[in-house]
């Protein structure tokens, strides 16, 4: 389960997201980085930060505990910039917040060399997997925190939801773009990542984290019920583990370009 808590304290705006998230103030007196459920991509980036970030907690890779936020439009009140008080006013109800890490330093491409192959490897699967653009040389998505690596920034991941009922035909895309991945060139051990990660992936986990989207972002009209609507995620999640072998050969055909 996710925790719920209430924004206290609009703190200071992230402009280097292209979704302005901010950081934030909770009633548990906790910073968090919370991403708006009015700004870009509404709802669905949530669902895809909230869906594939429980996917790679689930596979053992390090990610900021997410909860759900609720926002008051009062807090709008105080804020100078009408841009800012805009995204609040229109993030009424809940939201989407990432843990906050004080002191985090920023994954650098240089860094990758460090990192073992099979944990490289297993970004690298992950990424491919919920079709996550956003781990590229130039925006990392990455930080080092207390010496872990930690995987920041997913709302641009399971881009199929945005394609309507044609989402099926994307589950066995092999997803072209983990050319640009900043991992590839050491991500050696990708068939024993295969192996090791899709077995992790069971259809009742899928679905318990699928069960974890709140009802209130599940309001696409493509969907009758959003009991079907969650249905869509599930089958689309399981049939694309099952298809892994797709994406598996061509990040092995992109990183054969480094050899």
């Amino acid at each position: 389960m996710l925790r719920t808590l209430n924004v206290t304290r609009y703190v200071t705006p992230l402009r280097e997201g292209g979704s302005l998230p901010a950081i934030v103030e909770a009633d548990d007196d906790g910073l968090y980085v919370l991403k708006f459920r009015g700004a870009g991509q509404g709802a669905k980036a949530l669902i895809a930060e909230l869906v594939a970030g429980e996917i790679a907690r689930s596979l053992g890779l390090n990610v900021p505990e997410i909860v759900l936020v609720e926002l008051d439009p009062v807090l709008a009140r105080s804020e100078p910039d009408y841009e800012i008080q805009s995204l609040i006013k229109a993030s009424d109800g809940l939201n989407l917040a990432l843990d906050y890490l004080p002191g985090a330093l920023t994954f650098d491409a240089l860094d990758a060399a460090t990192l073992d192959p099979l944990l490289a490897s297993f970004i690298v699967w992950f990424d491919a997997y919920v079709t996550n653009v956003d781990r590229t040389a130039r925006n990392t998505n990455m930080l080092f925190w207390h010496k872990r690596l930690v995987l920041i920034d997913h709302g641009a991941s399971l881009y199929f939801h945005h394609t309507g009922m044609s989402y099926m035909e994307r589950s066995r895309t092999p997803f072209s773009s983990i050319k640009q991945h900043v991992l590839l060139p050491v991500a050696s051990q990708l068939q024993e990542a295969d192996t090791l990660l899709k077995a992790r992936l069971t259809p009742t986990l899928v679905q318990e984290i699928v069960q974890l989207i709140p009802d209130s972002w599940l309001s696409d009209a493509l969907y009758p019920t959003q009991e079907e609507h969650r249905a869509a995620y599930v089958s689309y999640l399981l049939d694309r583990v099952a298809a892994s072998s797709i994406f598996v050969e061509e990040a092995l055909h992109a990183r054969a370009q480094f050899l």
